[in-house]
């Protein structure tokens, strides 16, 4: 300890405050969308291209209301990739202190929900089938349980219940004051 940083001084106080409140593990998961708005706009346009070329033969035999089929599907495919996209906007965040785990759900409605627990009583429960991999994680603190990470394939939720695991038992530790 520095002369200036004893236990009765304002700037000790500050430190283990921040060290407190300082994250030790912060993560956000979205789902997983292949295709961003680029792609989108190149899908759609080879669509309406291959569209309007198949429907053109049509037209001219005389066959107008194939064309309008054809304009169903793409508006179809549109409306598809919209709720696709809708769907992408959820997401939820996980913050780990010293002091509380920091839970928030956002749906792709907007809704939101937020938990708040004490690390000391939680601990993270893993559903693990033997073929398909780490299945569902959850949450479970004095009798509230949530479920978290269902966004991710098998192998990154087991990966990332690895890395919280690791973060709740280091926030039980208490914070690093930089003491050696």
């Amino acid at each position: 300890m520095t002369p200036g940083n004893s236990p009765g001084s304002d700037s000790f106080g500050r430190e283990i405050a921040d060290a407190s409140q300082r994250p030790v593990f912060d993560a956000t998961i979205t789902p997983h969308r292949s295709l961003g708005q680029n792609g989108f706009r190149i899908v759609m346009t080879l669509v309406c291209l291959a569209s309007v070329i198949s429907s053109l033969p049509f037209v001219l035999l005389g066959a107008w209301p194939v064309a309008g089929f054809f304009g169903l599907d793409i508006v179809a495919l549109f409306v598809a990739f919209h709720v696709n996209f809708r769907h992408a906007r959820a997401f939820e965040r996980i913050v780990v202190t010293p002091l509380e785990v920091f839970l928030r759900k956002v749906s792709h409605h907007g809704r939101e929900a937020v938990w708040r627990f004490n690390p000391a009583w939680t601990r993270l429960e893993r559903q693990t089938d033997e073929d398909y991999g780490l299945l569902a994680l959850t949450l479970v603190s004095r009798g509230q349980s949530v479920a978290i990470a269902s966004a991710l394939s098998p192998q990154e939720r087991s990966g990332f219940a690895d890395a919280l695991g690791s973060a709740l038992s280091s926030a039980r530790r208490g914070p690093d004051y930089g003491t050696p």
